[in-house]
C-alpha cells in the first residue's frame, strides 16, 4: 500500500540508520537550541523546565508516529508538502511547504547569528581579550561574518552527504560530550556548595500542573517545540537513505529519544546550580536569557568553559549546514511536483544534490539575518519566539495529513490504529491547541522582547506576516504554475487511489 512517487535524482542509499540520526541531532542543534531557548522558556515556566520538556516530548513523539506512516507509505524528500497535498489537496499541501521553509529560514538566521556571537567569544577566551566579545555587537562585522559562515555551510551542503555525514560524526559527537560534561559539573559543584543559587532537585519540576496559568504552560510548550525542532530533516533525506520506508522512521525516533535525555539533564542541572531568579546568573535573568551558555559556562565549567563556546559554535555551524538539508529537498519536491518554477528542480550532476535550491535557501536567510540585524536585536531575538507557531503550524498540519489520509485503512490493525489515528490525532490536536493559544498571547505587546508595531506584539506581528506571505506566495505561484493546482501533477487521494506525477526529464545543471 505505496504510493509510487518518483524519484528526483538524488543520491540513493548513501545515508544509514546512524548517519541519519546524526543529521537529525546535528539539525536539532541541542548546544545551540538550549543556548537560545533556555532563557525564554525558564521565564515562561521558572523551575517547571524539566516538566514541560518532557510535556513538549509528547506531541513531538506522536507526530514522530505519523510521519513514520507516512513516509512508509510515500517516502518522499518534500515530506510536509507532499503529504499534505496527497490528502487534503494542492492548496493546503502548497501552505504546509511554506509552513516548513519559513520556519527552516527564520532559524538559519538565528543558526548565524549565535555562531557569530560564540565566534568572537572563542576568540576573546584564546587570546585573553575581552574586547574581542564585543565584536559581535558591530553590525556591520557581524553581518560579514554571518555571509562568511553561510557559504562554508551552504557549500558543504551543496556538495552532498558523503561531505555532510563526514562534518557531522565530529561536530555531533563533540557538542553532545560537552553539554553531559557541563550538566555534570552544575550537579557537582552544587554539591559541593559552589553553586549560585543552589535549589534543592524536586519531583515538582516534573509536574507540569504546577505551572501557574494555561497561557504560560503554552508558552513554555511553543517555546520548546523550537528546541526540539528539526528531527524531520532526515524524513526529507529519504530518497537518500537505505531502506526509505523504514529507516527514516527509526531515525527520528532515535533522534527524539536522545534529545529529550540530554534536555533532562541540562534542564536539571541548570535550576539545580542557578535556580530562577533575577540575579547575575539566575535562569529569570533577562540580561543572560539571550544565551545562556555564554553566561553561565564560566561559573560552571571554570577554565574548561572555552569548551562550551567550541561546542555551542560547532553546533550552530554543523546545523547552519544540516538544517539547509530540508527546506532545499522541499523545493526540490516542489518544483518537481509543479508547485514552484522547474528551475528548483534542478539536481547538480556532480554531487546529486539541489544545487539551486540550496543555495536559494542560504541566500534567503541571510538576507533575512541581515535585514533583521540593521533594524533590531530584538527583533532578531523574537523571531526564535514566531519560529515556535510555524513549527506548531506545520507539524499539526503534517499530524492531521496522516489521520486523513489512512481514514480508510486506520483500524486495519491495533498498531495503524494507534499510528495512523489516535497518535498523529492527539499530537496534532495539541500543537494546533498551543499554535493559537500563543497566537493569541503574542498579540500582547509585553510577549517576547517586548517589542510592538501599533499597539500589537512584535512576536505576533511576524508570525502573521511569514504565514500572510505565504498566502500571497501560493497566488503568484498559482498564476505562474496552474497545473499543481489543477490537480494535474500531484493528486489528492487514499493510498489506493491514483496518483498523477510529472512526465518529465530532470533537468541538470
Amino acid at each position: 500500500m505505496s504510493d509510487k512517487l518518483q524519484a528526483k535524482g538524488l543520491s540513493a542509499g548513501s545515508v544509514g540508520l546512524i548517519s541519519a540520526a546524526v543529521i537529525g541531532l546535528s539539525c536539532i542543534a541541542p548546544a545551540y537550541t538550549l543556548s537560545g531557548g533556555l532563557g525564554p522558556t525558564a521565564s515562561a515556566v521558572g523551575v517547571h523546565m524539566p516538566a514541560i520538556f518532557l510535556v513538549s516530548f509528547i506531541p513531538m513523539l506522536l507526530v514522530a508516529l505519523g510521519y513514520k506512516e507516512l513516509n512508509q507509505a510515500m517516502p518522499d524528500s518534500g515530506t510536509t508538502f507532499t503529504w499534505a497535498t496527497r490528502a487534503f489537496g494542492p492548496v493546503m499541501g502548497w501552505l504546509g511547504g511554506w509552513g516548513l521553509l519559513a520556519a527552516t529560514i527564520l532559524v538559519l538566521s538565528n543558526l548565524a547569528g549565535i555562531a557569530v556571537d560564540f565566534f568572537y567569544l572563542l576568540l576573546s577566551q584564546l587570546f585573553n581579550k575581552p574586547e574581542l566579545a564585543e565584536l559581535t555587537r558591530n553590525v556591520p562585522v557581524n553581518i560579514a561574518t554571518c555571509l562568511v559562515f553561510i557559504v562554508v555551510a551552504t557549500t558543504i551542503a551543496y556538495r552532498g552527504m558523503d561531505t555532510t555525514k563526514a562534518v557531522q560524526y565530529v561536530l555531533v559527537s563533540f557538542q553532545l560530550a560537552v553539554l553531559v560534561l557541563f550538566a555534570v559539573m552544575a550537579l557537582w559543584r552544587t554539591s559541593k556548595g559552589e553553586a549560585f543559587d543552589a535549589t534543592p532537585i524536586s519531583l515538582e519540576w516534573f509536574n507540569p500542573f504546577g505551572i501557574d496559568s494555561f497561557s504560560a504552560f503554552a508558552a513554555g510548550v511553543s517555546l520548546s517545540v523550537f528546541i526540539y525542532w528539526g528531527w524531520d530533516v532526515v524524513l526529507t533525506m529519504t530518497e537518500e537513505t537505505k531502506g526509505s520506508h523504514a529507516t527514516p522512521g527509526k531515525a527520528a525516533t532515535l533522534t527524539i529519544l536522545v534529545i529529550v535525555f540530554i534536555y533532562q539533564l541540562i534542564a536539571v542541572s541548570l535550576v539545580n546550580f542557578a535556580g530562577t531568579s533575577s540575579g547575575e546568573f539566575g535562569l529569570g535573568n533577562e540580561a543572560i536569557q539571550e544565551n545562556i551558555f555564554a553566561a553561565l559556562a564560566g561559573p560552571v565549567m571554570g577554565p574548561l568553559a572555552i569548551l562550551m563556546s567550541i561546542a555551542v559554535l560547532g553546533s550552530s555551524a554543523a546545523s547552519l549546514q544540516s538544517t539547509v538539508i530540508g527546506p532545499a529537498r522541499t523545493m526540490l519536491a516542489m518544483g518537481f511536483y509543479g508547485a514552484l518554477p522547474k528551475r528548483f528542480a534542478h539536481i547538480s550532476p556532480r554531487f546529486q544534490s539541489p544545487g539551486f535550491a540550496t543555495v536559494l535557501a542560504a541566500t534567503v536567510s541571510f538576507v533575512f539575518y541581515a535585514i533583521m540585524r540593521m533594524i533590531s536585536e530584538a527583533v532578531l531575538w523574537d523571531t526564535i519566539t514566531a519560529l515556535g507557531m510555524m513549527v506548531c503550524f506545520y507539524y499539526g498540519i503534517t499530524a492531521f495529513s496522516c489521520v486523513w489520509y489512512f481514514r480508510k485503512h486506520a483500524f486495519d490493525s491495533l498498531s495503524h490504529a494507534f499510528n495512523r489515528f489516535f497518535a498523529p490525532l492527539i499530537g496534532g490536536t495539541l500543537l494546533l491547541v498551543f499554535f493559537f493559544q500563543t497566537s493569541i498571547d503574542a498579540m500582547d505587546p509585553s510577549y517576547g522582547s517586548g517589542s510592538q508595531v501599533f499597539g500589537v506584539g512584535l512576536v505576533f506581528v511576524l508570525g502573521s506576516v511569514v504565514l500572510l506571505l505565504g498566502v500571497v506566495m501560493m497566488g503568484i505561484t498559482w498564476w505562474r504554475c496552474p497545473e499543481f493546482f489543477r490537480n494535474e501533477t500531484l493528486t489528492k487521494g487514499t493510498p489506493n487511489d491514483p496518483l498523477i506525477t510529472v512526465d518529465s526529464t530532470l533537468q541538470l545543471d
